[in-house]
């Protein structure tokens, strides 16, 4: 019997040992190959896109290149693959990316597929005013009542989801994201609902015609994903991703936001960690 029970106890720990250096081969096998292979998508504006030189570009192709300064002290040592949204998890899940940065938002279903990093940027709803516009704010919205149109992307959600921030004002849906600034460009429309994001990013692009409502709402975490089980590779990427946000890579994520949202972030406070506070 105790020879069964030693057996047994010897198995368990060869077991552990083998789980333990498994758990380490995606590090192993990223630092061997010399780059980090990333999924993205190249469609979405500021998020992940095609410059007018063909380039990939965007706020996820910046924070995967800083991953890759963190693992190789050169940013550029990354493959990007191109990938829809709906192959953001069976691209881990098969191994033919090592991480997938793609404004991928939070959900508990998906995080039963794959273990998420810390989050890189929370977005949510905003609303886009004309600059020479009859409102300039939330309040005059909220105060303007049943005067005020909104025009929002068509969903199923679509008014449920602009009523939750102005309850009485009525709701215009598009078919296009393109179709909801002309309403506004137009006047057909006294804002628009968009992502804060997108907000931003077209407020980057037209300087001085747009403003910001100043309001936000339904937010929503993105955070990168890697398959599930690698608990060392999680760790090195959340804490690649941490110091972008807190510490020693804090210039290159801020200037990579501002670039693309148009937002100058404070520095990070010196002295007792704010995450703590």
């Amino acid at each position: 019997m105790m020879k069964s029970v030693l057996a047994l106890l010897s198995a368990a720990a060869v077991l552990a040992v083998g789980a333990a250096h498994a758990e380490g081969n995606k590090m192993d096998e990223v630092l061997k190959r010399g780059k980090l292979v990333v999924g993205t998508g190249s469609t979405n504006a500021p998020w992940h896109f095609k410059d007018q030189s063909g380039q990939l570009v965007g706020f996820d192709v910046d924070v995967a290149k800083i991953i890759a300064k963190a693992l190789f002290e050169d940013a550029e040592k990354v493959e990007f693959v191109n990938q829809s949204s709906d192959s953001r998890i069976p691209n881990l899940t098969t191994n033919k990316v090592d991480i997938t940065c793609q404004f991928m938002t939070v959900t508990g279903g998906r995080a039963q597929q794959v273990d998420f990093t810390i989050p890189y940027y929370r977005e949510g709803v905003g609303l886009l005013l004309l600059a020479n516009g009859k409102y300039k704010s939330y309040d005059d919205l909220k105060k303007a009542g049943s005067g005020v149109v909104v025009s929002v992307l068509q969903n199923v959600y679509a008014e449920e989801m602009v009523k939750k921030a102005l309850p009485q004002a009525k709701v215009d849906q598009y078919d296009s994201v393109d179709l909801i600034y002309q309403a506004l460009n137009s006047n057909r429309a006294d804002a628009a609902a968009t992502d804060q994001s997108a907000l931003r990013w077209f407020m980057q692009q037209n300087p001085g015609r747009y403003l910001d409502a100043g309001y936000g709402w339904n937010p929503q975490t993105y955070a990168c994903a890697v398959k599930k089980g690698e608990q060392s590779w999680l760790n090195f990427v959340n804490t690649a991703l941490h110091e972008a946000m807190t510490g020693v890579e804090f210039d290159a994520y801020a200037a990579s936001f501002k670039k693309w949202f148009g937002v100058d972030l404070p520095q990070p406070q010196i002295g007792f960690p704010v995450e703590y506070k």
